[in-house]
């Protein structure tokens, strides 16, 4: 199946991803499309076309005052496994990770002084709350409108089994890989201008620097925005870190000498990958220059933006709110009975109506090991298969549970500065920015109508608890946080034990606008808690 994806890949990628091969769009990241999955969530619509790409993303997000905790940031983390029984076409089997999240994440704001807010280009000066900008007075001297140009680190980790990375989700059949991407904005959210049409018909209105984690701590592919190929996108078990699910993972984000660094140690094997986001590394910006005919980029070494990690220190261009912190994907698989191609719509389903979300499908055959057709582009209308009881801790049945649902993710909060907790914690979704009209709902994020959690059409949203691990040896007695169902084995608390009580009330948050009369909006359900209850 690997020859076939190989040879398929760019006539795939055009039909999924766009016309522009040889970047980002070809590659698996154009993020101004319904079907690009694996892009950083947008406070607003992106496209210059007009499409909206939404992201269903519950975070987990870490706070401290100290100097270092937005900067530095260390986990320990088991991989979920999946279940012996694998799924079938008509959803009445195993539920595996690959159809509940096509990613999960840790992430961190950095500087990118060509982003947006795009006030100005001048040096954004890395891991310093100086770049704390979130005034709402235009004229004052802390606007958010004046807040240094930055971008978002998302170190992403794929699940194995099923449609090949990319434009699917799996890189081997039975293996995980995980990846650096970093995501910027090519709009001046003052004036609402958009960067020159070459840049946004090249790289898109988000340009990303991506690299898979490495044995060698170099990419096996270009990794700036405009440099990327085909091979940048095509996970290697020869070059990049392979993980088996159930295995024990350390990994360090900081600031290092050459930039922003991700090391991955895999506890269970011994071995190592990582990444920096380094201009060695070929890791670039785009430049912001409306008026060129030609898009440019230059050489680019990424760093944190902030020293600390609170309700201050976020990405202004973002719909999320924070900075350090851990996010699952979900919300980006439905099942489907016949589509029109690999990469296409689907155009049968008996399970339910066919409906304008079911895209970016794939066939049963194209699939590296479990065999059923389905498809990935955002769930809407909360219908499919991470919208039901079918997560880990779901079915109060423990026996059951585990023959038939995946293990969670399990993953320790972090320390920063090395021995360092955080000292709070916020539960935080995006519920109201992807119910909204432009993604077919009727939520009004400017008055918080219509914005409900869990999202209309679900039947199931999951929910972060904390456990005690017994199944890591360099944790074992120490809490870890866990994500899925509230009836997990050896769960300690449950926030509340649904959605509606974790993840809390609306939040109201302040954006860079040319329009005042859109500055305030809903884009998340927000809840803050004034400790950590689950320190390292």
């Amino acid at each position: 199946m690997r020859g076939f994806f190989m040879g398929f890949f760019v006539v795939l990628a055009v039909a999924v991803f766009g016309s522009q091969a040889g970047s980002a769009r070809a590659g698996g990241f154009d993020c101004d499309e319904p079907d690009g999955v694996l892009c950083a969530e947008t406070a607003d619509s992106i496209g210059y076309d007009g499409a909206y790409t939404g992201h269903d993303e519950p975070s987990l997000l870490f706070y401290s005052n100290t100097g270092g905790s937005g900067n530095s940031s260390f986990y320990r983390m088991r991989l979920p496994t999946d279940p012996k029984v694998l799924p079938n076409q008509s959803g009445t089997a195993g539920t595996w990770n690959f159809q509940l999240h096509p990613a999960f994440w840790l992430g961190m704001a950095l500087c990118d002084n060509q982003s947006a807010p795009e006030y100005t280009h001048a040096a954004c000066t890395p891991n310093s709350d100086t770049n704390i900008f979130d005034g709402t007075d235009p004229g004052g001297a802390d606007y958010i409108g004046k807040h240094p140009g930055s971008a978002f680190l998302e170190l992403q980790f794929y699940p194995p089994g099923w449609a090949p990375w990319p434009p699917g989700v799996s890189c081997d059949p039975s293996k995980w890989c995980a990846a650096m991407a970093i995501f910027s904005l090519n709009q001046d959210q003052n004036t609402g201008v958009v960067n020159n049409t070459d840049c946004l018909n090249t790289v898109g209105i988000e340009p990303v620097n991506f690299a898979f984690i490495t044995k060698s701590g170099a990419p096996h592919g270009p990794a700036g925005p405009l440099d990327l190929t085909e091979g940048s996108f095509t996970p290697s078990a020869a070059t990049d870190l392979f993980m088996s699910s159930g295995d024990q993972l350390t990994i360090d984000i900081h600031d290092g000498a050459a930039g922003l660094t991700a090391i991955v140690h895999d506890l269970t094997t011994g071995q190592t990958g990582s990444m920096t986001a380094s201009e060695a590394n070929g890791f670039a910006q785009i430049l912001f220059e409306p008026g060129s005919s030609t898009c440019h980029e230059a050489p680019y070494s990424f760093r944190p933006m902030y020293s600390t990690s609170s309700e201050h220190t976020r990405v202004t261009w973002a719909a999320h709110s924070y900075n350090v912190a851990f996010s699952d994907e979900i919300g980006h698989f439905e099942y489907c009975d016949a589509i029109t191609r690999e990469g296409g719509r689907c155009t049968g389903n008996s399970q339910e109506t066919v409906d304008g979300d079911d895209a970016g499908c794939f066939s049963a055959a194209f699939s590296t090991f479990v065999p059923i057709t389905g498809c990935i582009g955002t769930d809407s209308d909360f219908d499919g298969v991470p919208y039901q009881k079918v997560w880990p801790g779901t079915d109060p049945n423990r026996g059951q549970d585990a023959k038939y649902h995946s293990s969670p993710v399990t993953f320790t909060s972090p320390l920063f500065n090395g021995t360092q907790n955080y000292s709070r914690v916020a539960f935080e979704t995006d519920l109201p920015r992807i119910e909204a009209p432009d993604s077919g709902g009727i939520c009004d994020r400017f008055t918080g109508t219509n914005c409900v959690n869990p999202p209309p059409g679900s039947n199931f949203y999951p929910i972060y608890t904390t456990g005690t691990s017994t199944q890591n040896p360099n944790t074992n007695g120490h809490c870890v946080w866990q994500f899925g169902g509230p009836f997990i084995k050896g769960t300690t608390n449950t926030f509340g034990g649904n959605s509606a009580a974790e993840f809390g009330p609306l939040l109201f948050s302040f954006y860079p606008s040319p329009n005042p009369a859109i500055r305030l909006r809903t884009n998340n359900f927000r809840n803050v808690l004034s400790s950590n209850p689950c320190p390292a």
